[in-house]
């Protein structure tokens, strides 16, 4: 039964972390320590992502590639002994012959169906995407994209280049205050605790985690300035309301044991591509339409470059389960490569790596995101987010907690099936073909 599966896999997960907690806090021991010295500057691997989204150059960035490759390579035999304990555990104990086969079990995933779905996605949008991002590298930095790195990418979807048009007058926390459009008051929510000021000490990395649903959830960043915290903020609110408005009624196993993320992290996407939308930033940020026109173009085709790269790391991870060669970092680099544009080093593909193929539960959430979008406009109009109504619909299915399985909670709310159609159509319509995104 779900129940006894739910309850197996999450106790199965706590002793797993038990076993091999020695070798992760070895791992993240060295980790903690590891920086990259680029022109005088130490940059702790924690500080990677921000410090490429807002003080590099490419120059730097040359650098911090050469950098990185010498720190994994000392790292990688302390990540490979983690993973080799954590997989002989699942065979010798648990009789799971393969790590998909413990994913598969555990989530009900097909995950070679998923490669063939992908495979086909990622050809329908190569054209598109490599044309356009050629064109965004260019005008951005002067250089050709099989020249660039994974260091310039992030640098580049970070958007830092629009934050001229950002209303940084406007303190973080009072961008919650959108929130009163579906009657929630969130800075007096109980229940949700924030941490969403800056400090030198946090992990850039944004995080909603539920100490007990859904009387004690916390969200906790590390603003950096510009567009990417409004999208992290309100990427994590997602998380956390839909913690905060779960039903105290509901079972531990319909609320606790969640063997997939996945439709917290559906409503994650959902108010996070609420913040980059024309009615957003026209009403509530007060945007010019040209700076709506650029804002929106940058956004659709920084999602796709993400989007491919997940599905890249995907197909990565599984290629490199399938055949047990953990150690070989090779396919990593090629796919991430072919489907990103960007170069990526066969070293960091362990660094890079999040358990249970969690590229795959976003990439699910993302296109489900994309078509519970699509029925609030078609139900609700264009502006929906500013709708009451729209709160009291996100309110209902939050009540419902973890209840249902993604593609069961779509059943059940007649939402239809989880596929590429809406996410692709969202693609075509918004990624200019040709010109420059800021004439």
């Amino acid at each position: 039964s779900r129940k006894k599966k739910r309850l197996f896999h999450s106790l199965l997960g706590h002793y797993l972390q038990y076993r091999v907690s020695p070798y992760e806090n070895e791992l993240f021991t060295w980790l903690k320590g590891a920086a990259a010295h680029v022109n005088g500057e130490k940059i702790y691997f924690k500080d990677i992502l921000p410090w490429c989204q807002k003080r590099s150059d490419l120059d730097g960035r040359r650098i911090l590639v050469k950098e990185t490759s010498s720190l994994c390579k000392f790292l990688k035999p302390f990540a490979l002994s983690f993973w080799e304990v954590f997989l002989a555990i699942l065979s010798e104990e648990f009789g799971y012959e393969t790590y998909s086969a413990y994913c598969e079990d555990k989530k009900q995933i097909d995950y070679q169906d998923y490669v063939r779905k992908l495979l086909k996605l990622l050809d329908q949008t190569e054209e598109m995407y490599l044309s356009a991002m050629e064109t965004w590298v260019q005008e951005s930095l002067g250089q050709p994209l099989f020249e660039l790195n994974r260091f310039d990418a992030i640098y580049l979807l970070g958007l830092g280049e629009l934050d001229r048009f950002f209303p940084e007058e406007i303190p973080l926390v009072d961008h919650l205050d959108f929130f009163s459009n579906w009657g929630i008051g969130v800075k007096k929510l109980s229940g949700l605790h924030l941490d969403i000021e800056y400090s030198s000490q946090k992990s850039s990395q944004a995080m909603s985690f539920a100490l007990r649903i859904p009387q004690n959830i916390h969200l906790v960043m590390n603003p950096q300035g510009g567009w990417v915290d409004l999208e992290t903020l309100f990427h994590e609110m997602g998380h956390a309301l839909s913690h905060t408005f779960t039903s105290r009624e509901l079972s531990p196993y319909e609320k606790d044991f969640f063997t997939s993320n996945a439709l917290s992290e559906t409503y994650a996407f959902l108010l996070q591509n609420i913040t980059l939308s024309p009615p957003f930033l026209e009403r509530q940020l007060q945007l010019s339409p040209r700076e709506i026109d650029a804002i929106t173009s940058y956004k659709t085709l920084k999602d796709l470059s993400v989007f491919r790269r997940y599905a890249g790391k995907f197909l990565a991870e599984y290629q490199m389960f399938a055949e047990n060669d953990l150690a070989n970092g090779e396919p990593y680099a090629t796919l991430l490569k072919k489907h990103t544009g960007f170069s990526y080093l066969p070293e960091t593909q362990l660094f890079d790596l999040a358990p249970e193929f969690y590229a795959l539960d976003y990439l699910i959430s993302w296109m489900g995101e994309a078509t519970i979008e699509k029925n609030l406009r078609k139900t609700l109009g264009p502006e929906w987010m500013f709708q009451a109504e729209a709160g009291a619909i996100l309110k209902e299915w939050w009540l419902t907690g973890n209840r249902y399985e993604l593609d069961e909670f779509f059943q059940i709310n007649g939402l239809g099936t989880i596929d590429s159609t809406d996410i692709l159509n969202r693609w075509l319509e918004k990624i200019p073909t040709e010109g420059n995104f800021l004439s």
